[in-house]
């Protein structure tokens, strides 16, 4: 009742965020570790594919390039470095967002379709690089054994460095809240549904589009340290274009547009895949694909956007 009450008044969000930090706390306690870590950190990338596809009207499929990117270069700070573990997950932050630039600047000026097979070819680039240069990356192998120093604790136990990485996703996630919640999120939100009107106004769309690209790539980024970090490799499935079309998978699932959707999504896919491997199933796209289809075509809005219509009948964001 008292959810439904907020919502009608549109004062869903700060709730919201009290009660997934919750759900995050507890989440170890309740499934097996690594794969909280997971949802943990496929929320936060799903989050982050949201900011650029529900909130400025950018459908990417090369966001791999960002979270495999960066899994490699976290992987070989904290390899070769010997930094603490938080460094080099900044550092792979970092790289993502460098990264983003030169690719969204030649990549912002597209729409539609267009943008989509753009930064898709980019993304399958990084990939090939990935790939052939085996002296950096490890080629097929990957960055094995990346270590989880932090100033001499035991974070080897996957209980333990859950609490360690989840403060990356918090932040990470906080961060996207506060960006759509922001005036620069609702100039965003103003390209997405009108770019014309919005230049007419004075807003240069361009900047504002690789602005949010670049944070979008960021976000990502953190997500794929914290994950490189948190299973100890980095390999060329992070950099696959599969890994990009499964982040928008999980944000349809759980609603465009609707940021939190991104996390439920993730939660959904990421259970359902470890049932599925756990049972011995090896196909687990198909059941994943009929779970995806069945829930577009009855939930048109995704799972967290049909929800939050029907307890909020103004749609308002939360």
């Amino acid at each position: 009742m008292i959810l439904l009450r907020l919502a009608r008044s549109g004062r869903t969000g700060p709730l919201l965020l009290v009660i997934g930090v919750f759900v995050a706390l507890a989440l170890p306690w309740m499934i097996y570790p690594p794969v909280a870590l997971d949802i943990a950190c496929w929320a936060l990338f799903a989050a982050a594919v949201d900011l650029l596809l529900g909130f400025t009207g950018l459908l990417s499929f090369g966001h791999a390039a960002f979270w495999g990117g960066s899994a490699y270069c976290t992987g070989l700070i904290a390899l070769h470095t010997g930094l603490p573990f938080p460094v080099a997950i900044v550092g792979g932050a970092a790289f993502a967002a460098l990264l983003a630039l030169p690719i969204g600047y030649l990549s912002v000026r597209l729409t539609g379709i267009y943008f989509a097979m753009v930064t898709l070819a980019f993304a399958q680039m990084i990939y090939f690089i990935a790939n052939q240069w085996r002296g950096l990356t490890g080629g097929e192998n990957g960055l094995q054994g990346i270590p989880r120093e932090l100033f001499g604790l035991d974070l080897s136990e996957p209980f333990f460095f859950y609490y360690a990485g989840l403060p990356f996703v918090l932040a990470g996630l906080f961060a996207a809240w506060r960006i759509v919640r922001s005036p620069f999120g609702r100039v965003l939100v103003s390209i997405r549904d009108n770019p014309a009107r919005a230049r007419a106004l004075g807003y240069p769309v361009d900047r504002y589009r690789l602005l949010a690209f670049v944070l979008s790539a960021a976000l990502s980024g953190m997500a794929g340290g914290v994950f490189a970090i948190g299973h100890g490799f980095a390999s060329l499935d992070g950099v696959y274009w599969t890994t990009s079309g499964q982040a928008v998978m999980m944000v349809v699932l759980g609603g465009i547009g609707t940021l939190w959707g991104g996390a439920i999504g993730a939660a959904v896919v990421v259970q359902l895949q470890d049932f599925l491997a756990t049972a011995g199933f090896e196909e687990t796209g198909i059941v994943t694909g009929l779970i995806f289809i069945v829930i577009v075509l009855l939930f048109r809005r995704g799972i967290w956007g049909t929800a939050r219509r029907l307890l909020s009948p103004t749609g308002r964001p939360s």
